[in-house]
């Protein structure tokens, strides 16, 4: 009993510490996404040249998406004119860091480390672009030319209200259900593991490092949520080079970006991506536990002393009740939407519509439950489709209405940031 007791208050402590700089950092995300212009990616990143490759890490470095949301996205850039070069290493500097986690990781391991991950996002996403221009240029120029003429991605509605609904309803819906693993493997691990675990069984150093590696890159864990299993790991004697290379390439790798990255942009580029990230994430652990001071780095312990002292804590509490009731509020509607889905698939199969055209079309790049929810809802929304299926193992969706057009469809798709492959039947 007094396990579970000491479970809920660590959960708590961890909650209450980062939610005002995750609602600082969905706020941003929203102005990100709503006021930078729609076509500026494609314009800056079509070339295969340096430049171009600075460009798509630093545009990829602030972008507040997970390695799960950057996938449709850096796969949408290349299939709508960039080059193949700047989304590699759009695809590994964005999923690394973001304006979220930058703060979040300000607030519960300090300022260095937060500077410190952008700078490493920045320069493998560089690197992992300039590798990939050089051992796997596209050599198809038809093809090339046929990828550049693609359409552009909709520009979504600047207004206050559209940040407001990407911020706190879409991106929290992204990240929500890991961010809520995240936190409760962060409370787990402080409660059931000793403090300084990992220097007692000398797993710091270069060590630490290699199984940080090992756990990270079949991990799925988002930039923000990994800081707080971050934080825990740090109070128990990890190493603040081993912390990076977590940081690094938990968010960046999973098994699901490896099978996408390396069916549209090739095994060979595969291969370029994931040793940028590895060799990128331990050539910076190197340098933090061997050149930088580890005072500079926070123990957990100070962090949940209550004595961190960046904001009072009464605003910390109320900020942790808001990120609760926006989390609940994510599943609620995803509770409703099920079940009002489900209502109208059974109205429309047993009544007078009977006779609707069931349609499958090809859709590739859906890997989780989220890229699932938000191609169902685009296609439902629109006009001659009653509701979508969309199935993310066999990469399909079926479409019920009457006339829905095939080009309509695409278009549609496309505009979520997927692929479109055809009718299957």
């Amino acid at each position: 009993m007094e396990y579970i007791v000491d479970y809920f208050i660590a959960l708590w402590e961890l909650t209450i510490d980062m939610a005002p700089y995750l609602l600082l950092g969905f706020l941003f995300a929203g102005i990100l996404k709503v006021f930078l212009p729609a076509g500026i990616m494609n314009k800056y990143l079509g070339n295969s040249t340096f430049k171009s490759v600075v460009n798509a890490s630093i545009l990829g470095v602030p972008l507040p998406l997970c390695s799960c949301g950057v996938l449709p996205a850096g796969i949408s850039l290349y299939k709508n004119g960039a080059s193949k070069g700047s989304s590699v290493s759009f695809l590994i500097s964005t999923p690394q860091t973001g304006v979220d986690s930058i703060l979040v990781t300000w607030s519960m391991l300090g300022l260095p480390l937060a500077i410190i991950r952008p700078i490493a996002a920045f320069i493998t996403g560089i690197s992992g672009g300039v590798l990939t221009n050089k051992f796997d240029p596209v050599t198809d120029q038809k093809a090339e030319d046929e990828r550049k003429t693609h359409a552009k991605t909709m520009k979504p509605k600047k207004s206050l209200g559209a940040v407001l609904h990407y911020a706190f309803v879409e991106m929290v819906m992204d990240i929500a259900k890991w961010l809520i693993i995240g936190l409760m493997i962060a409370a787990l691990i402080s409660v059931l593991v000793p403090d300084n675990f990992f220097t007692d069984f000398h797993l710091d150093g270069i060590l630490g490092m290699l199984v940080m590696l090992i756990v990270s890159i079949p991990l799925y864990v988002c930039a923000t949520s990994s800081v707080p299993i971050a934080a825990v790991l740090l109070m128990k004697g990890i190493s603040p080079g081993a912390l990076l290379v977590f940081l690094m390439a938990g968010p960046a790798t999973n098994a699901a970006t490896m099978t996408v990255v390396g069916k549209n942009l090739g095994r060979k580029t595969l291969i370029i991506y994931l040793s940028t990230i590895i060799a990128g994430s331990l050539i910076f652990g190197f340098i933090i536990d061997t050149f930088l001071p580890g005072n500079w780095f926070l123990p957990l312990a100070s962090i949940m002393g209550h004595e961190h002292g960046l904001l009072p804590h009464w605003f910390n509490v109320l900020s942790a009740v808001a990120l609760v009731a926006f989390l609940i509020n994510v599943y609620v509607h995803k509770i409703i939407d099920h079940y009002k889905q489900k209502k109208t698939k059974e109205t429309n199969l047993t009544g007078l519509s009977i006779n609707i055209p069931n349609l499958t079309i090809g859709v590739e790049g859906m890997t989780c439950e989220m890229c699932k929810a938000k191609v169902e809802k685009g296609l439902s929304n629109m006009e001659n489709v009653k509701f979508a299926v969309a199935n993310p193992e066999t990469n399909s969706v079926q479409i019920y209405g009457d006339n829905a057009k095939m080009e309509d469809l695409q278009k549609k798709v496309e505009e979520l940031g997927y692929e479109f492959t055809g009718k299957i039947k």
